[in-house]
């Protein structure tokens, strides 16, 4: 799960899941839009890869990049959680707030 937030924390690396998310890139394709080099294009891909958003297949020089969104489950869970969490303290604190005189 730290691996998975690590990976959500940089906003490139968010940039990178959505573009992956409409089809698979090649690291060149993936740093297009990026003001930065192909290599710290391929270490936010690393990065990615390590944490299971992303998978690597290497076709000759070519590495193709492929978003594996059921890794996202993870952290949806532990974000519905919180969610539910935080929602029920507010409430709490709602019915305590309208019951006072």
């Amino acid at each position: 799960m730290d691996r998975l937030f690590h990976a959500l924390s940089s906003a490139a690396r968010r940039r990178m899941l959505q573009r992956l998310s409409e089809r698979d890139y090649t690291v060149g394709e993936l740093a297009e839009p990026f003001d930065m080099s192909i290599a710290a294009v391929s270490k936010h891909v690393e990065v990615l890869a390590s944490a299971g958003l992303v998978e690597k297949r290497h076709a000759g020089r070519t590495t193709l990049c492929h978003l594996n969104a059921a890794s996202l489950a993870g952290v949806a869970r532990v974000l519905d959680y919180y969610r539910d969490f935080w929602q029920q303290r507010l409430d709490d604190l709602e019915g305590f707030l309208t019951e006072r005189p």
